[in-house]
């Protein structure tokens, strides 16, 4: 075997510690960007908020691709040095998340051109959004946020009714394990044993003791508002709310009948099976029919409107206005000032540590570019979900005129050969960001949809195929809901060719039942 030297030349690509953190930055939320925000405000001493009212430069797609001339940038930096944060380069905002730098080291640095001197980066980045503070202020307005907080859980809701109920120690302590065991629909998924057995053990005489006991708060549970919470089964969920009709003054007549239906399979009621409902109760099918009319107003999960009132909660990032007269309307995308936040340089910690070079002093600067860098990606995340609103409402612009059944078909890559990005980037950026428009909030991707074949050549987007399959349904008979396959015919003669199996698909989406269970008794 002979030994030699040769030389090979390879290429591989190395993703940076500010690449990474920038992309990380451009898909998270809005709520995980205020997280991440305080995170870093937490672990870096040289960043902080920026709680002055400083006037704002312009921002927007041409401030965010435009480069700063050199005679522009000296005068800027000797009116205001402190009050803005322009490019570090005369490159596209988004050029370094779309082109990864080569690793000159195996260990991340966030060491930059090692410079410490206080540049115009470490000023404040974002002007128009309101500083942090209570919502609880002189002002008293509060935001969407702050207004969920401030309602009631399911949990809280019983338990405050439960403090009216005069039960001795042993009693109020089961009855408030089981609500605190109840999920988010109110029902109660273990079972009384199954409960006992985590807080007992295998002792059996503790066991049958805290079974009873739960037995007898079961009971108490079944009584408190909403009525049919701490049920086991959706059979158990509507009884207890028929019995709580029942025994209110103005009762319905058909109670009788519809308690006995909750008693039956729920199959035979899920699919309105008539007949085999009235044999096995008993009743005229007549009877039967008030009986399923009156169990189709009730609440199948009682906790519903108290998660609905935590979780929909949606903050836009970008805000589209109409402008301009009505026969030529303009749109105005900007982005919402109440969810950029407001950070700076610490100027105080940044100068102390220019004047001081001592021990310590290559981390403390390794962490001063740190805070450096997490201002500039915040700015160019913000600067990239402004660019590719702003195409999407371009090339949108008949839905925010005439609504969702002018919407065109569209797809990533449109954008991102439009914007000069990837597609992955595009796909970030429309992840969980959300548009507030005249027709409503909707998220980025709500925007993009597939084509289908229309008859004279041309494309329709599925957005407003499914659009029209809700307005077909709307306006249906209801003795005589449309079937999948006559709105496949309908779509055809509006010279939209969709298939029958298409359609099913788009009515799921839309969470429309079928026709055998829309159709009315």
């Amino acid at each position: 075997m002979k030994q030699g030297l040769s030389l090979r030349v390879s290429q591989h690509l190395a993703l940076t510690p500010q690449l990474q953190q920038s992309i990380r930055l451009l898909q998270l939320s809005t709520l995980e960007l205020s997280q991440e925000v305080e995170q870093m405000l937490d672990d870096n001493p040289f960043l902080e908020l920026n709680t002055d009212e400083a006037p704002r430069e312009e921002f927007g797609l041409a401030q965010a691709d435009a480069p700063v001339r050199d005679d522009d940038r000296e005068a800027e930096f000797v009116a205001e040095p402190m009050a803005a944060l322009p490019p570090t380069e005369s490159t596209s905002t988004t050029a370094e998340a779309e082109a990864p730098a080569t690793a000159e080291a195996d260990e991340p640095t966030w060491d930059g051109d090692g410079t410490t001197e206080m540049v115009p980066d470490d000023g404040e980045w974002g002007g128009d959004a309101p500083a942090r503070k209570n919502n609880l202020g002189d002002d008293g307005e509060m935001d969407a946020t702050e207004l969920a907080r401030g309602q009631e859980s399911l949990q809280q809701h019983l338990h405050r009714q439960a403090l009216a109920l005069r039960l001795s120690a042993e009693d109020s302590a089961a009855l408030r394990f089981l609500i605190e065991s109840l999920n988010d629909d109110g029902y109660l998924e273990d079972s009384l044993e199954e409960l006992a057995i985590g807080l007992a053990g295998r002792d059996e005489e503790q066991l049958d003791e805290l079974v009873h006991r739960f037995t007898v708060a079961l009971r108490l549970l079944h009584h408190l508002e909403p009525a049919g919470v701490g049920a086991r089964t959706l059979g158990e969920c509507l009884t207890l709310q028929l019995r709580a009709l029942q025994d209110g003054a103005d009762a319905p007549a058909a109670c009788a009948t519809a308690l006995r239906l909750c008693a039956q399979p729920m199959e035979l009621l899920a699919r309105r099976d008539v007949k085999r409902l009235a044999q096995a109760c008993g009743d005229s099918e007549a009877d039967v029919k008030a009986a399923i009319a009156l169990i189709t107003r009730l609440e199948p999960k009682p906790g519903r409107r108290f998660v609905d009132v935590e979780r929909n909660i949606v903050v836009p990032d970008v805000i589209v206005t109409r402008i301009g007269r009505a026969a030529q309307p303009k749109f105005r995308v900007q982005l919402n000032s109440d969810v950029m936040p407001r950070l700076r340089v610490h100027d105080i910690y940044a100068g102390a540590l220019k004047a001081h070079k001592g021990e310590g002093h290559q981390a403390l600067q390794q962490r001063l570019q740190e805070a450096r860098w997490f201002i500039k990606n915040i700015q160019q995340r913000f600067d990239t979900i402004l660019r590719v609103s702003n195409a999407i409402v371009e090339r949108q612009k008949n839905f925010f005129v005439h609504g969702e059944l002018a919407m065109r078909p569209l797809v990533l890559r449109e954008i991102a050969d439009e914007l000069g990005l990837h597609e992955s980037t595009i796909s970030r950026v429309t992840t969980a960001k959300y548009m507030a428009t005249p027709y409503g909030t909707f998220e980025l991707k709500y925007f993009f949809g597939s084509a289908l074949g229309t008859e004279t050549g041309g494309n329709a987007s599925s957005t407003a195929v499914r659009a029209l399959i809700k307005q077909f349904v709307s306006s249906e008979s209801p003795k005589k809901p449309l079937s999948d396959n006559q709105i496949s015919e309908m779509l055809k003669e509006q010279g939209i060719e969709c298939a029958r199996r298409t359609v099913a698909k788009y009515r799921e989406a839309l969470r429309i039942a079928p026709a055998n269970l829309r159709r009315a008794l």
